[in-house]
């Protein structure tokens, strides 16, 4: 057996930090933490490249005596639990007293702190845990933190850091979570010397939504309040038109912690049963107070993990909440100063904290315009152009959209029937009938002894993709003569960003808009304007996920989901000569599936409904 000593302590620091800090938005994590436990109404959180290379956090806070600096940068030093018993009822953000530890053990940090009411504040510079300086310094009330060269002294995990838009997108989605925990703390961020965001820290949670998630955000939610024994619900959640692609806007806070919880996420989605599709996903702040007895946030050392006492007195009152909210579709009042180009001018304002500044003009034509409900007044052309050109950009019938993508035959041409080899016999071809469509979506059509029912939405969505897929050219791309603006949040804004070289082959050509928006100057052929946003999310889904056992590629899905939005809608009936094509096609066998799977035609056979008329 090898033989057991003890570990070195700055080894043993290095592996704690690696718990606690896994990248530059966990050391802001930690840090805005410690501000709000501080008592800080104002927070301003700097970086620069992502966080790798610079991180201040800046709070007026009741600051650290001078005598408690250099304790401050120990392991398991707090001002947080004095006994054993807090334990059980934990009622600060922080109380492990490992985060300035483990912050310090993998950068090199300079701290400015003066407590209120002192003549002088106190400065300490540390590097890779080991204290450089300590002196007095004339500094404002507060606390101001320099993070500098995160992990420059553990190469092991800086190779696993991703590119500095991402990483500060990251910092960015920790900050909107402080800031969404505690509205009545000012939080500013700036990111490369540009202000992102900045929330008036007024204690009203909508004009703290608005201010981090935006306009397009907060004018599609629905205020949520529930009260039990001893526990309560309230917030926000988004109407079931607003579902989104992820659960990216999914903010559960847990007497002002943010938490990831299973249990919430599906007491929130329960609610939701029925009103949205399956593929989609409710968005919500919801913020439950509960006895900090019943509640174990000691879970995970970056405590965003929970356990209940009552799991189903929790399930309850955010479920009741949330269904509230949904049958009373209590609206939040858009807010908006001055009319917009793509909004009502006649909304009112919520709260005077709030303010919008409406996009300048992005240019003006002549041609005809196109309402959508999405971007009302918006203008565009194609580059290239199907021959029904006057018409709407969403064809109206199977037909225009396989003359669109180029799988249809144009009426001068004549249909060619290819000989079998010598030798072999033709192919015998079983005649069917088409005898119409029901409900809007379903093609039935009889052959032999059977019917058939045809998905025609996923009939032609295989065929679309089958045909954006064969293409050696790329997707084909309409031009917008006015540039649509998709609302995506930071976080997707900024990976879509990275994946410019793909969104490019994809048919989008997009600019970073600010505030988590993006401007669309062209978008796939075919796609309505107002499925834009909903796409640009299902492709950012893909572009996260990767290649996963049993699904398409990276490059198949997103073809996919351009497919799903540019076929044919359920529930549009269509003329009978235009279900020839999509028939034929899956009658043949040449498409059975849709492309994730789904079977695209059901069959009755004669004896099954004999069967089911009791005649056999």
């Amino acid at each position: 057996m090898a033989k057991i000593f003890e570990m070195p302590q700055h080894m043993a620091d290095l592996i704690a930090a690696g718990e606690v800090v896994e990248r530059p938005a966990s050391v802001v994590k930690e840090l805005c933490e410690n501000s709000i436990d501080a008592g800080a109404s104002a927070v301003t959180v700097e970086i620069k490249n992502g966080g790798m290379t610079y991180i201040r956090v800046t709070d007026n806070g009741c600051g650290i005596a001078p005598e408690d600096v250099p304790t401050a940068f120990l392991r398991h030093a707090t001002s947080k639990l004095l006994r054993e018993e807090e334990l059980s009822s934990i009622k600060t953000l922080g109380f492990r007293g490992e985060a300035l530890a483990a912050i310090a053990a993998v950068s090199r940090v300079e701290m400015f702190t003066r407590e209120r009411g002192a003549g002088e504040g106190t400065y300490i510079s540390l590097e890779g845990g080991k204290v450089l300086d300590i002196s007095p310094v004339g500094c404002p009330e507060g606390t101001t933190i320099i993070i500098r060269d995160l992990f420059f002294n553990t190469p092991a995990r800086l190779k696993f850091m991703k590119k500095d838009s991402a990483e500060a997108a990251a910092v960015s989605a920790a900050v909107v979570r402080c800031a969404l925990s505690h509205p009545e703390v000012s939080l500013r961020f700036i990111k490369d010397d540009k202000e992102e965001f900045q929330t008036p820290g007024d204690g009203r949670v909508d004009s703290c939504i608005y201010s981090v998630l935006g306009r397009g955000f907060a004018s599609s939610l629905l205020e949520a309040r529930f009260s039990g024994e001893g526990i309560s619900a309230h917030g926000y959640v988004c109407s079931p038109e607003a579902a989104r692609g992820n659960r990216s806007h999914q903010f559960f806070f847990i007497n002002g912690r943010f938490v990831k919880s299973a249990l919430l996420q599906a007491a929130l989605e329960q609610a939701y049963k029925s009103r949205i599709f399956t593929v989609r996903f409710p968005s919500c702040v919801l913020y439950i107070n509960i006895n900090p007895a019943a509640v174990d946030v000691n879970v995970h050392p970056a405590k965003t993990e929970v356990k209940f006492l009552s799991e189903r007195q929790v399930f309850d009152t955010v479920h009741y909440a949330v269904k509230a909210a949904l049958d009373g579709e209590t609206m939040v009042p858009r807010v908006e100063i001055g009319p917009s180009r793509h909004e009502s001018s006649t909304t009112k304002p919520a709260t005077e904290a709030m303010k919008e500044v409406t996009p300048p003009a992005l240019g003006e034509h002549e041609d005809k315009v196109r309402e959508t409900p999405y971007n009302a007044g918006v203008t565009f052309k194609t580059s290239i152009r199907p021959p029904e050109s006057s018409k709407p950009l969403q064809p109206e019938t199977f037909e225009q959209i396989k003359i669109l993508y180029g799988v249809a035959k144009t009426q001068e041409e004549e249909p060619v029937e290819e000989a079998p080899p010598e030798g072999e016999p033709a192919p015998e071809k079983t005649p069917f009938r088409i005898i119409g469509e029901a409900m809007g979506s379903y093609i039935i059509a009889e052959r032999g002894e059977s019917l058939f029912l045809i998905d025609k939405h996923a009939a032609h969505e295989r065929m679309l993709f089958d045909r954006l897929k064969a293409s050696g050219a790329g997707v084909m791309t309409q031009t917008l003569l006015t540039p649509y603006i998709a609302r995506v949040g930071r976080e997707e804004a900024s990976e879509l960003l990275c994946s410019r070289e793909l969104l490019n082959e994809m048919g989008f050509e997009i600019e970073d808009y600010g505030g988590g928006a993006l401007a669309v100057n062209s978008a796939p052929e075919g796609i309505e304007i107002s499925d834009i946003t909903a796409l640009l999310t299902e492709i950012c889904e893909e572009i996260r996920l990767g290649k996963r056992p049993g699904s398409l590629g990276v490059r198949d899905e997103i073809l996919a989901s351009i497919a799903c939005k540019a076929a044919i809608k359920a529930g549009k009936l269509s003329q009978p000569e235009e279900y020839q094509p999509l028939v034929s096609a899956v009658m043949s066998g040449e498409i059975k599936y849709c492309p994730h799977g789904r079977p695209v035609s059901v069959e009755l056979t004669k004896n099954t409904l004999d069967k089911s008329f009791k005649r056999i």
